[in-house]
């Protein structure tokens, strides 16, 4: 591999003890494969994917690093064989196969992406998996079209605020959930015809009283639990509703008539068992219809706050705390 500067043979990583603690270590400075950029890493971002693995509720694939970190923002500090549309001392965010809380990370050729002209690395860092999430569930797995109707579920969080943006930008009337009402407004400026706070609200009445029964196309739902009755409740015909995780719970008691009569389609996806191959298809389509708005500064992440490396356990206590209202970065 080439690089600009010394790569040190050892880095600091975040590690999980065994009663689900986590401190600094060092360990072995990764090397990248003929297909992969090694990133001296300056952010990473924290998705709630991060505290389930650390719980052991969302083990890594077997091909995976064990490290913690699904996304990133740095500068490439070696290429493989393979790489020649990227060069060291480039600039970009990624998209790794985890070991995202570390100095160094390597992530696939095909899943980088230049950081967005005005953006810095910690907002850069904010962007690979509320994209490739957002893009491959409403838009390639839910074929959301313009002036759909679509309800986001979850808000507030990185993943939602990102999709509230995405979705009024392209042209669809977003409603979403969120757990206050100054969330709410907040989100209601980025886009979202309507914002209610699941707190005092019950959203299937609210859209019922906006007339909206049997009235929104698209549905993404990361809550579960009572959320799946309802969500079939105000599903259009032809709906579609995607779920992304069950934080209320994956069992439901369901009348599932709705389903049969509005011939609705509940489907599911995690981003991280997909392939190699459908992670690149995702990222040449963000290309061509995200990034313009990024560049354009019509879409910008909402970051929460920024954490140093040696307060993870504070970072992964604020996003468990729930109070939080778009990304939680990790600087190294």
């Amino acid at each position: 591999m080439t690089a600009i500067t010394e790569v040190p043979d050892q880095c600091r990583h975040v590690a999980v003890s065994s009663d689900n603690h986590l401190s600094i270590e060092f360990g072995p400075t990764p090397t990248p494969g003929a297909d992969e950029v090694l990133i001296k890493v300056h952010s990473a971002g924290i998705n709630r994917a991060d505290l389930l693995q650390r719980k052991g509720l969302y083990p890594p694939p077997p091909d995976a690093s064990p490290v913690l970190g699904l996304e990133v923002a740095g500068t490439i500090q070696a290429i493989g064989k393979n790489v020649h549309t990227w060069q060291v001392g480039d600039s970009v965010c990624a998209l790794t196969h985890g070991g995202g809380y570390a100095e160094y990370a390597v992530a696939p050729l095909s899943q980088c992406m230049p950081i967005p002209k005005g953006f810095s690395k910690g907002e850069a860092a904010a962007l690979p998996e509320a994209l490739l999430t957002n893009w491959h569930n409403l838009f390639q797995r839910a074929g959301l079209k313009p002036e759909e109707k679509v309800l986001i579920h979850g808000g507030a969080s990185g993943m939602g605020t990102m999709g509230v943006m995405i979705c009024a930008t392209l042209g669809a009337e977003v409603y979403t959930t969120a757990g206050s009402d100054e969330k709410c407004r907040a989100l209601e400026a980025r886009g979202a015809t309507r914002a209610i706070n699941y707190k005092t609200e019950n959203f299937e009445a609210v859209l019922t009283e906006m007339g909206l029964t049997s009235g929104i196309n698209v549905i993404l739902d990361m809550i579960g639990g009572d959320y799946i009755q309802k969500n079939l409740n105000i599903a259009a015909p032809e709906a579609r509703i995607v779920n992304i995780a069950y934080m209320k719970g994956f069992k439901a008691d369901i009348n599932f008539a709705p389903l049969l009569m509005k011939r609705i389609t509940m489907t599911g996806s995690t981003l991280r068992a997909q392939t190699f191959v459908q992670k690149a298809v995702m990222v040449q389509e963000i290309m061509e219809h995200i990034y313009p708005h990024l560049e354009s500064g019509r879409i910008k992440p909402i970051i929460d706050s920024i954490y140093p490396l040696e307060q993870v356990e504070q970072a992964h206590g604020h996003m468990e705390g729930g109070q939080h209202m778009g990304k939680i970065i990790l600087k190294m």
